[in-house]
């Protein structure tokens, strides 16, 4: 698995939808809010690895 960069597109809810920012892939994907750091907002920039995600600058 790679790590890869995302940017918080929307909440609804209990989930977040992040779009991947260091590929072509326009489609933002669902992640349960749960499994993101608590200060995730809209527009947080986020570096994902195997399921976990920490907040970049």
């Amino acid at each position: 698995m790679e790590q890869h960069d995302f940017i918080v597109k929307d909440i609804q809810g209990d989930y977040a939808f992040l779009l991947q920012t260091d590929s072509d892939n326009t489609e933002p994907f669902q992640v349960a809010m749960a499994l993101l750091p608590p200060e995730t907002d809209i527009g947080t920039k986020l570096r994902g690895f195997m399921g976990m995600f920490e907040i970049i600058e």
